[in-house]
């Protein structure tokens, strides 16, 4: 095969102020291409066609143009030169692609969608809906481009991965480790409308948005999947994207269908008349931290080989009917324990036993064919072939279990679940029964926990290795039970296994018994989306400190510290984030949630910045009256800390963290409620005073002495100014009080030349040489200041040496700090956006990076405002 031309590209729109661009309205201002061969590391053509001049970009050709007409058509002209077999970007299905035709159609651009391979056939745009069970249901758009393939990342992403947010930069920074500068589409009108630097920014920002999408397909072998899933099932690659997986199947049976002279019969969709089945056995968990070895036998490929042992098919089904009617002796007839009767394979051969004996053959060819390879490319083809036949293998059975489907059959899907219940079952007495002390064995064996297709067993022995042989003593013993080709093997072993309970445990993974692979977890609070990224951290650190450190004491005392850390206000903003996705509108929700919420919120505030339908917001969950609801506790993270609002420890404790937490440490600690979420460590509790909100709103604030706190109080006198009194300091209460009578010392007396000195040898008569430590505000040290002291001999130069010593080097120091955080997180971001001379207009909600940077930019404001009052 040819290898593929490729072509990714990104537009970038004009919006109104608070509106998501409409093709309607908004121009299309710049588009990003790329077109790269498969199988090439550089790109051949990198360009990017923009409305109005644009600076240059080194290794970029950029073509200016000075109507929209212009960019529209010098696109369609492109494509057509370049004749890309697959078009691939970001989202380009539900916005680029449609947007660019309806835009065309808005300006009178009859001849822009011509684009496929037809000539003189336009492309149309239409609305289309995804619904399966596996991936819920989708909105899309359907925009069909003779012979060109499109090939949408997002749809593929949503489609095969679970992450928490489905973002470019998010998803790029999971795969590549690296993101992308994000510029909020509120800002993108603006850069448009400045200069030609301002719009190179903007083409900097299209082009990565073009390049991140190549870079994933590549890393991620998706071209060779896919074509390869399109060889096996015989479908075209829009499908795999498209539609669910019966599809697959049903292609996969006309066509043995047709090699049969056979008829597939059009069954009308009965929808969920036919009711349920029972599923496959999972065998109680018997819950615990495991420190001996935990072997894990699996059946390979359980419900294929089910399907191929039994011949179980639409065309083998009999009922007793028709063994009376055919007089079929018993010795020709399966019955399952379900009920069902299906005939043996020697009187008749099922279509989907010899389709999965097809699909398994191959996937074993392609796998010996893979450790054999050594050319990279080859090694990809071949991986991604054998993926696609287990893939298509597993299918089979949901196909027929599928009630709303083309061809339901749940006698079929029934007998499958009820052999594979039986199947464990048996695998659990004859592991107990043989590897017993009476059967000459170190210990008596015991099996904790099944699922659908896997045993796992404790054989008692206290290293891997041991593990190993009894596990594969013990699935060669078994698979001589079955009728081929079900076969059960040895895979793995975990030591040591924290088992929670059905579907929920961790353990270090096992092949060889040298060296553990990695960790492995089902089922825990580690990939879940709807936590912050404190319960990720806290649950993996303290899974390591388990698992691999087998360190306890410290998991429980690394808990308490956060837990402390949580309540005394000093967690890092970026791990309390709660990020969800905005589905719909305010009003088409039926009950209230926090993220819309606090969206609707956001909108009254400003609404260029608000969160549209579609985009994903995060959101902190702050402080509030006593059993207000977490939608009304909700909050913009970049709000709160502008504005000093305090967060709810409580809520992320209760809420968030006790849960996981409590799952894993439950198995292994006597009382872990009491443990972890009680004692010293929940009882200092800090919370910051917000600056805006409550009666905060009302207060008016004074400063205050930076050393002891004691409030500055000014002489407000009829005559002087604001400057005057802002000079003057009143110490009326201190004057004339006996214990006071050193401190007004300070300030009694005649005018001094140097008021700084004088002051200061006050505070040194007053308090000694830490008085000069004591740090008041700078409008005591202006030049003007009228104090009275009385005469001591002391040099001003000696006074300002200590006043610099021990009062303004923490602070220097404090703001030193600070502007050398901030200054790494800016180079970092900088870094991100490719340009190390230009300011940082990333907004990028997904990016922890993000809030620190606007925390440490925060913090070192205020730093300086109090390292300003020392400014005399």
């Amino acid at each position: 095969m040819a290898p593929f031309r490729i072509l990714s590209f990104d537009i970038e729109c004009a919006g109104r102020k608070g509106h998501f661009p409409e093709p309607s309205h908004d121009p299309v201002i710049q588009v990003a291409n790329l077109v790269t061969l498969q199988g090439e590391n550089q790109p051949l053509i990198r360009n990017v066609m923009t409305l109005k001049s644009c600076s240059p970009i080194v290794g970029v050709d950029v073509m200016s143009f000075d109507t929209e007409r212009e960019v529209l058509l010098a696109w369609r002209d492109f494509i057509n030169q370049v004749d890309p077999d697959i078009i691939i970007g970001y989202n380009i299905c539900k916005f680029d692609m449609p947007y660019l035709i309806e835009r065309a159609e808005t300006l009178g651009i009859a001849e822009f969608p011509i684009l496929g391979r037809i000539r003189n056939s336009r492309v149309r745009v239409k609305d289309t809906t995804f619904s399966s069970r596996q991936y819920g249901t989708r909105e899309s758009k359907e925009v069909t481009i003779e012979g060109r393939v499109q090939f949408d990342l997002l749809q593929v992403m949503q489609r095969d991965y679970k992450l928490s947010s489905y973002s470019l930069n998010s998803v790029s920074a999971h795969f590549l480790s690296e993101q992308k500068e994000d510029v909020h589409h509120s800002i993108i009108s603006d850069l448009q409308n400045g200069n030609a630097e301002t719009r190179r920014r903007l083409a900097v920002y299209c082009l990565k948005d073009a390049y991140l999408p190549q870079r994933l397909l590549d890393k991620l072998m998706f071209i060779y999947n896919y074509v390869e899933m399109a060889r096996v099932t015989g479908v075209p690659i829009s499908f795999l994207l498209s539609r669910g997986q019966s599809i697959k199947v049903l292609s996969q049976l006309l066509r043995k269908a047709k090699q049969k002279n056979l008829v597939i019969p059009n069954v009308k969709q009965a929808g969920s008349e036919q009711g349920t089945y029972e599923g496959a056995t999972v065998l109680e968990a018997k819950a615990g931290f495991y420190e001996k070895p935990i072997a894990t036998l699996d059946f390979a490929s359980l419900y294929p080989s089910i399907m191929m042992a039994y011949n179980l098919c639409y065309c083998t089904l009999v009922t007793p009917e028709d063994i009376r009617k055919l007089n079929l002796p018993p010795e020709c007839v399966n019955k399952t324990p379900s009920g069902e009767t299906f005939v043996k394979s020697n009187l008749q051969k099922g279509i989907l036993p010899e389709i999965l004996e097809e699909l398994l053959a191959a996937r074993k060819r392609a796998k010996a064919d893979l450790k054999e390879a050594k050319d990279p490319l080859e090694k990809a083809v071949l991986d991604g072939r054998q993926l696609a036949l287990k893939i298509s293998a597993n299918s089979v059975y949901g196909f027929t279990g599928a009630t709303v489907g083309q061809l339901p059959c749940l006698e079929i899907s029934s007998s499958v679940t009820s052999y594979g219940r039986q199947m464990i079952e048996h695998t659990k007495k004859l592991v107990e029964d043989k590897f017993t002390t009476l059967g000459g064995y170190e210990h008596n064996a015991e099996v904790i926990y099944g699922d659908t297709d896997s045993v796992m067993v404790q054989f008692g022995v206290p290293s891997v290795g041991a593990a190993m042989n009894l596990g594969r003593e013990a699935a060669d013993f078994i698979s001589g039970t079955f009728i081929k080709p079900i076969k059960l093997e040895f895979e793995k072993v975990y030591y040591p296994y924290l088992l929670i309970s059905k579907k929920r445990y961790a353990g270090l993974f096992w092949t060889n018994p040298d060296k553990f692979d990695k960790m492995d977890t089902k089922g825990i609070e580690t990939v879940r989306r709807d936590n912050c990224l404190l319960v990720k951290n806290l649950v993996n650190e303290c899974l390591h400190k388990i698992l691999i450190d087998r360190d306890i004491p410290g998991a429980v005392q690394y808990v308490k510290n956060t837990i402390s850390d949580l309540l005394m206000n000093r967690m890092d903003l970026s791990l309390l984030v709660i990020t969800k996705g905005l589905t719909k509108t305010g009003d088409d929700y039926e009950v209230k949630a926090a993220h819309v919420e606090l969206a609707e919120r956001m909108r009254k505030r400003d609404p260029a910045t608000a969160p549209n339908v579609g985009d994903r917001v995060p959101y902190v969950i702050i402080k509030a009256a006593k059993g207000a609801k977490a939608y009304e506790k909700s909050e913009d993270p970049i709000y709160v800390l502008e504005n000093n609002i305090p967060i709810d420890p409580q809520y992320y404790l209760e809420n968030q963290i006790s849960k996981p937490l409590l799952r894993i440490f439950e198995p292994i600690l006597k009382n872990a409620s009491k443990e972890l979420l009680h004692g010293s460590h929940t009882r200092s509790i800090s919370i910051s005073t917000p600056s805006n909100s409550g009666i905060m709103k009302f207060a008016k604030k004074q400063l205050s002495c930076i050393g002891c706190k004691a409030l500055l109080r000014l002489r407000e006198e009829e005559g002087t100014t604001q400057s005057d009194r802002k000079r003057q300091f009143w110490l009326g209460q201190n004057l004339g009080k006996e214990k006071n009578e050193t401190k007004a010392m300070g300030f009694v007396g005649s005018e001094f030349k140097s008021p700084t000195g004088a002051y200061l040898t006050g505070m040194l008569q007053a308090h000694g040489s830490w008085g000069v430590t004591q740090v008041l505000d700078p409008f005591f040290f202006s030049s003007t200041l009228s104090v009275y002291v009385t005469q001591i001999e002391l040099s001003a130069r000696t006074v300002e040496e200590e006043k610099l010593n021990f009062t303004a080097n923490p602070f220097q120091m404090v703001v030193s700090e600070l502007e050398m955080l901030f200054g790494r997180l800016w180079t970092q971001c900088q870094e991100c956006q490719g340009s190390l001379h230009q300011d940082v207009l990333c907004t990028s909600r997904d990016c922890p990076i993000f809030y620190r940077r606007k925390k440490a930019q925060k913090d070192m404001a205020e730093a300086k405002q109090q390292l300003e009052r020392w400014n005399f």
